[in-house]
């Protein structure tokens, strides 16, 4: 697991998200809660909002990748009423994902209405920081888990509140804000499943940097999206024009919970891996997260990569959209410091791409060579492996329609 603290890059801005580990009775972690963090210093939430919930989904699935945070555990993420009503879509699947419903929600008819409903989809429930009597219990039949807050509850009641979630075989008791051995010695007295807290371990903050997108990309892909009759080369277009939408469309693509196991070779590929309503969701919760607008020249400069590296893919016996992914990868890479290796071990990405970025081989990685040497003002290396005029020619065609694509994102982009 990589904790990064990158430095701040220009088109690139860092983002955060907190997990803290939820142990069984032995001591082992079976479960990280995902937690929303604003800062990398951030000692706790700040705040546990519609926003934070989308900000953790996003960064979680998106940025990170869902297997780097947690592995083949659990993850536990809070739930405001606007998911569980249904407001919101859930754009992830329900493997190995717990829903916590906030103490924070009134349960009203209409939310016993959708947790029935996520349940009945398969999604698990757990309810957070568990009071009898204020309306949850009516959620107890749905829920897999009760989480008490040990450090806040009354005692005098605990024995009445845990017979009440007993009195229901299918739920495993978390005790949380476990702070002292008075504490640990209470979960055992009562023989808690699961136990949480600063006792044991405190929140982890993890960070990474990322590639901003456009606040006007996500519109346009959302009405694209949202379309009576959804045109897939629109929606592919204005995914191709924004890097970071791209590599999000990827790692949810590669998402454990999206269950995906085939590898992507181009964009549209992966648009149809996930469809059009998986995509929709996303879009839209990136829109609620409300991320910063990225500065247009680094948009220009990863697409003109892409799109060069498209252009000359055949010369070296490769598909064009093969080179597309491979360029702008290389180049987003570029963008947030990592290795293009690192970036190719997040994402479902082909043999021949998975080769080149990895160890700059094969005909893929070859180009690359190429490309890098021109970049470099090598020209007498580029040449070498190509023709100087149609490199050149190659490249003022990739920075024609980098320009068109980020002023224009339905531009046409060929075989995407």
């Amino acid at each position: 697991m990589r904790i990064l603290s990158p430095s701040r890059r220009s088109g690139t801005r860092l983002v955060h998200v907190g997990r803290q580990p939820i142990f069984d009775r032995t001591g082992d972690v079976v479960a990280y809660e995902l937690l929303f963090r604003g800062s990398m210093e951030a000692i706790t939430a700040g705040r546990r909002d519609t926003y934070a919930t989308s900000e953790v989904i996003v960064n979680t699935f998106t940025e990170f990748g869902i297997e780097e945070v947690v592995g083949d555990r659990i993850c536990f993420i809070n739930l405001t009423r606007d998911f569980l009503v249904g407001d919101l879509a859930l754009p992830f699947g329900p493997r190995n994902v717990v829903l916590e419903v906030l103490e924070t929600v009134d349960v009203n008819d209409d939310v016993i209405d959708g947790v029935g409903a996520l349940t009945d989809q398969g999604y698990t429930i757990a309810l957070d920081d568990f009071v009898l009597g204020s309306g949850h219990e009516k959620l107890l039949p749905y829920a897999s888990y009760v989480k008490l807050d040990l450090l806040h509850s009354d005692p005098r009641r605990l024995d009445e509140v845990v017979a009440a979630c007993r009195a229901y075989d299918h739920i495993q008791m978390v005790a949380e804000g476990l702070e002292t051995s008075e504490h640990l010695a209470l979960c055992n007295s009562y023989d808690f499943e699961l136990r949480q807290g600063y006792v044991l371990s405190r929140p982890q903050v993890l960070t990474t940097a990322r590639v901003t997108s456009s606040k006007l990309r996500r519109l346009e892909l959302i009405a694209a999206l949202c379309a009576a009759d959804p045109d897939l080369d629109r929606i592919v277009s204005i995914i191709v024009s924004d890097p970071a939408l791209t590599i999000r469309v990827l790692r949810a693509s590669n998402s454990v919970a999206v269950g995906a196991t085939s590898r992507v070779s181009s964009v549209r590929q992966a648009v149809v891996m996930l469809g059009v309503a998986q995509i929709r969701q996303w879009a839209v919760l990136m829109v609620v997260e409300d991320t910063e607008e990225a500065a247009e020249a680094h948009l220009i400069e990863a697409l003109t990569q892409a799109r060069l590296c498209q252009l000359l893919a055949p010369k070296f016996g490769a598909h064009p959209d093969a080179g597309f992914m491979t360029g702008l990868i290389t180049a987003v890479a570029g963008l947030l410091g990592v290795s293009t290796a690192s970036m190719a071990h997040q994402l479902p990405l082909a043999p021949d791409i998975k080769t080149a970025l990895e160890r700059g081989a094969g005909p893929l990685g070859q180009m690359l060579r190429v490309v890098d040497a021109y970049q470099r003002g090598d020209v007498m290396q580029a040449a070498a492996a190509h023709q100087t005029d149609d490199l050149t020619r190659a490249v003022i065609e990739a920075m024609r329609w980098a320009a068109k694509a980020t002023s224009s994102p339905a531009a046409s982009y060929a075989g995407s």
